[in-house]
This record gives structure tokens, C-alpha cells and sequence, in this order.
């Protein structure tokens, strides 16, 4: 446990932060497999809603550092492969 006050405040900013990249992870790998479960069910419009909100989640992670520039354009282009086969 830290005494001196800066690094009081440092936990409980790492703490927050922390929370928040989890959310954003986690929001981000949800709308993935809301995706490719509509995709197996082989519903068109609502898959392409769910992929315009999974390539939003995506993008905001990358943003933040939470998951690598090649990561998540590898995981747009899986994305957008599997839309377009539905087509």
C-alpha cells in the first residue's frame, strides 16, 4: 500500500482506468460474436447493422491502445469477408 499521496491517487486512476479498458474490450468482443451469430443465422440486415457497430467497437479500442493498428484491421477484414460472403 503506497503513502505517499500521489501514488494513493495513482491507484485509483490505474483502477479506473482499468475498469474502462475492460468495458471497451469486453463491448468490442460481444459485438464480434453478435455478428457472426447472425451471420450463421443468415440475417442480412441485421448483420449489417451489427457489423457497422462491431467495426465502431473495434475502431474505439484501437484508439485507445487497447488492441494493436494490424489487430484490428484483421479483424475488420474477417469481418467484412464474412458479410460479403453472405451476399
Amino acid at each position: 500500500m503506497p503513502n505517499i499521496k500521489s501514488a494513493k491517487k495513482r491507484m485509483r486512476s490505474n483502477a479506473k482506468k482499468a475498469e474502462i479498458n475492460t468495458i471497451v474490450t469486453s463491448s468490442m468482443r460481444t459485438a464480434i460474436k453478435k455478428f457472426e451469430k447472425e451471420v450463421k443465422a443468415g440475417n442480412k440486415e441485421e448483420a449489417s447493422n451489427l457489423f457497422n457497430i462491431a467495426t465502431q467497437r473495434i475502431d474505439k479500442a484501437m484508439s485507445s491502445g487497447l488492441v494493436h493498428q494490424n489487430k484490428a484491421a484483421r479483424l475488420k477484414s474477417r469481418l467484412s469477408k464474412m458479410k460479403n460472403a453472405m451476399e
